[in-house]
C-alpha cells in the first residue's frame, strides 16, 4: 500500500492487512473529515473515499464504490471490468467494450463483486480489488433479528461470507465498510471476528495546529487575522473536524472578520453543537469558583482538585464527583464556576435517547468521540437518575441497560484521568445505580444545601441580586426573618419580583420592595420532599467536611430512621 506518514489508523489498516488474515474492514468515527497524509515530501489532505482509493489502495488494480443511492461505481480499472463482462456476457450487462455497466440495485451489485472477486482469483494474473460500500448501516442496519427481512439477511449473509471466507481473505480482495458509529450497524458484522474496526478519530491538539499551519497557504493573513498566540491556536479549536477548521477560517477571512477569542469561541459552540445534532451544550466558562455563593468547604476542596489538574498531576484526581441536593442549591451554577476555574469546556448531555434501534447507542458513541477529542473537558449531566439508565434495563426494549453499560465503561476508562471530569446532578442520588457512583467513577459526593448561616444568606441574596441585574449593598439589606429556609432559586424567583416592583416603580426603594417581600414570603410547599432529598445528600456525603452543623453531629442511625419515615409517609419505594 502506501508508504508511511499517514494517520495511525490508516498504518494499523495496513499493518493488518500486510497479515493477510483480514480482507473486511469497518471504518467508523468522523468519516467526512479529511485525511492527512504526505505524498513526495509535500503534506496533503483528501476526503477519505478519495484516500482510500488513490492512496492506501493506490497498487489495486480495481477499486469499486457502492452507495444506495448511486449504485456500484468504478473508481479505478473500468477496463478490467469491461474484459470481465466481456467473458461473463451471461450477465446481460454489456452494451460495448468501451464502458463498463454496473448495476445500481443492491443484491446486483453485490452479486456482481461477488462474481468479480472469485473470477479475478482465475485470471492469468490475480487481480487486486476492493469495494467501498458507503453508509452500511442502511444497508445493514441494527435490527431486532425476528424483524429482519430475507433480502436484509441476504445481504448480511453476503458480507460476512467476504469476510469469513479464505479464498477470498489470501486473494487480496478487500471490502471496506463505512459507518458514523457502530451502533448503527448490523451487531452480526461489528461483533463478527474476521473482521477489522478502525476509528477514525477527530484530530487533536498537534493535529489541529498543523493542519491550520496548512491553511496559511491557501489563506496568507490567516496568521494576521487571529487575535490569540499562534502556536496556542490549535488548542482552542481542538474538538472540530478539519473541514470545519476549514470552514471557521474562511467564513472570517472572506467577510474581513477577525479571529477574535469571542469569534472562536462562537464558532466553537455552534460546530460542535451541530456535529452532535444537538444531543449536547458546549460552554466555554467565564466563571471561577469566586463567583460561587458560600459553600466554602466545598469550593477549597474543587479547588484543590483545579490546582492538581492544571498541573498535570491527574493521577491524584478523581474521575468524577456526585453533586446531590434539593433542588435549587446551585448545582449546575457551581459545575460551571468549577469548570471556569479549570479553564476548560463545560459540556451539558442534553437528551441523547431515542425511540429506534441502536440510535441511543449511536448518540451516545458520537458524544463519547467529540469528548476524547476535546482533549480535557466536564461533561455535566443533569437529572442523572433519569438520564443514565439502569443495570436490569426495564420495559423500554433493554436500551436503558445499554445507556448503563456504555457509560459506566466510558466513566471508568481511566487513561481520562484529568481529561474527561464527570459530574453528575441530582435531587435523588438515591435513584442512581450504585455502580455508577462507585469509586473509580464518581469518587467524590458533595452535598448541597440551602445557605445555613445568615452570612451564607446574605451572600445569596446579593449574588442573586447581581444575576437579575439589581446592584444592592451588603449593609443595606433587610434583616433576614429568623429560621428563614430559603434556597438560591427561591431567592433569584424574589429579585426578579424587586426587580419588576423596581422597574414599575422607579422612584421607589429597592430595599423596601425586598423588606416587604421577606415579610410576605412563604416556604415551598413541598417541605417533606425536600427534607427527604436533604438526607439523602447527606446519606451520599463522602467527607464530613462538607455537610454543615445542622448535619455533622447526626448519627447514620438517626439519619436512617428519618428516611424510612419519610418514605412511609411519601410513600417512596
Amino acid at each position: 500500500m502506501s508508504q508511511s506518514n499517514m494517520p495511525a489508523w490508516a498504518e494499523e489498516f495496513r499493518r493488518i492487512f500486510r497479515a493477510g488474515t483480514v480482507s473486511q474492514y469497518i471504518l467508523y468515527g468522523s468519516l467526512f473529515d479529511l485525511v492527512p497524509y504526505r505524498h513526495q515530501e509535500q503534506q496533503k489532505y483528501a476526503p477519505l473515499k478519495e484516500f482510500l482509493a488513490n492512496v492506501l489502495f493506490a497498487p489495486f488494480e480495481v477499486v469499486l464504490s457502492y452507495n444506495r443511492s448511486a449504485g456500484l461505481k468504478a473508481v479505478r480499472g473500468e477496463e478490467v471490468l469491461v474484459k470481465y463482462q466481456q467473458a461473463r456476457k451471461d450477465w446481460g450487462l454489456v452494451t460495448g467494450a468501451q464502458a463498463a455497466v454496473l448495476p445500481r440495485d443492491t443484491m446486483q451489485a453485490l452479486e456482481f463483486m461477488d462474481g468479480f472477486m472469485r473470477y479475478s482469483r482465475t485470471a492469468k494474473e490475480p487481480i487486486r480489488c476492493a469495494l467501498i460500500i458507503d453508509f452500511a448501516e442502511y444497508l445493514v442496519p441494527r435490527s431486532d433479528p425476528a424483524q429482519v427481512s430475507d433480502r436484509a439477511s441476504e445481504i448480511l449473509i453476503r458480507l460476512l461470507d467476504w469476510a469469513s471466507d479464505p479464498n477470498i481473505i489470501g486473494a487480496q480482495h478487500v471490502t471496506v465498510l463505512l459507518t458514523e458509529t457502530l451502533n448503527n450497524l448490523s451487531r452480526n458484522l461489528v461483533e463478527n471476528s474476521y473482521s477489522s474496526k478502525l476509528q477514525i478519530k477527530l484530530p487533536d491538539q498537534a493535529e489541529c495546529q498543523a493542519y491550520l499551519d496548512y491553511l496559511t497557504g491557501e489563506f496568507p493573513d490567516l496568521k494576521d487575522s487571529v487575535e490569540v498566540p499562534w502556536e496556542t491556536f490549535g488548542s482552542r479549536v481542538v474538538g472540530l473536524s478539519r473541514v470545519h477548521l476549514r470552514h471557521m477560517v474562511a467564513l472570517a477571512l472572506k467577510n474581513q472578520q477577525k479571529l477574535t477569542n469571542k469569534y472562536l469561541s462562537s464558532i466553537k459552540k455552534e460546530l460542535i453543537e451541530k456535529e452532535c445534532a444537538g444531543l449536547l451544550e458546549f460552554v466555554e466558562s467565564s466563571k471561577s469558583l469566586a463567583d460561587v455563593a458560600g459553600m466554602e468547604h466545598v469550593k477549597a476542596w474543587l479547588a484543590h482538585d483545579a490546582h492538581l489538574i492544571k498541573t498535570g498531576n491527574y493521577r491524584a484526581v478523581p474521575m468524577g464527583y456526585l453533586f446531590c441536593g434539593r433542588i435549587g442549591t446551585g448545582k449546575t451554577w457551581l459545575a460551571n464556576c468549577f469548570a471556569g476555574e479549570l479553564g476548560i469546556p463545560f459540556v451539558v448531555l442534553k437528551n441523547f435517547r431515542d425511540k429506534w434501534m441502536g440510535s441511543t447507542e449511536s448518540n451516545l458513541e458520537k458524544i463519547f468521540t467529540v469528548l476524547k477529542a476535546l482533549g480535557q473537558v466536564l461533561v455535566f449531566v443533569d437529572e442523572a437518575d433519569q438520564m443514565t439508565g439502569k443495570r436490569s434495563g426495564g420495559d423500554d426494549g433493554g436500551i436503558s441497560g445499554r445507556i448503563y453499560g456504555m457509560l459506566a465503561k466510558e466513566m471508568s476508562d481511566t487513561r481520562q484521568r484529568g481529561k474527561i471530569l464527570w459530574v453528575f446532578a441530582t435531587s435523588r442520588p438515591d435513584l442512581l445505580e450504585v455502580d455508577l457512583k462507585r469509586p473509580g467513577r464518581l469518587d467524590v459526593h458533595i452535598p448541597l444545601f440551602p445557605p445555613q448561616t445568615a452570612e451564607e444568606k446574605n451572600s445569596l441574596f446579593l449574588a442573586m441580586a447581581l444575576k437579575v441585574g439589581l446592584q444592592l449593598e451588603a449593609d443595606k439589606l433587610p434583616a433576614l426573618p429568623e429560621n428563614l429556609e430559603i434556597g438560591g432559586n427561591e431567592i433569584e424567583a424574589m429579585m426578579v419580583r424587586v426587580q419588576r416592583l423596581t422597574s414599575l416603580h422607579p422612584e421607589s426603594n429597592v430595599y423596601e420592595h425586598l423588606a416587604a417581600l421577606l415579610r410576605e414570603y412563604r416556604p415551598l410547599s413541598h417541605k417533606r420532599i425536600l427534607e427527604y432529598m436533604d438526607l439523602v445528600a447527606v446519606k451520599e456525603c463522602t467527607d464530613q467536611t462538607f455537610l454543615p452543623p445542622l448535619y455533622g453531629g447526626q448519627s447514620s442511625e438517626a439519619i436512617d430512621g428519618r428516611l424510612e419515615q419519610l418514605k412511609h409517609e411519601l410513600r417512596i419505594n
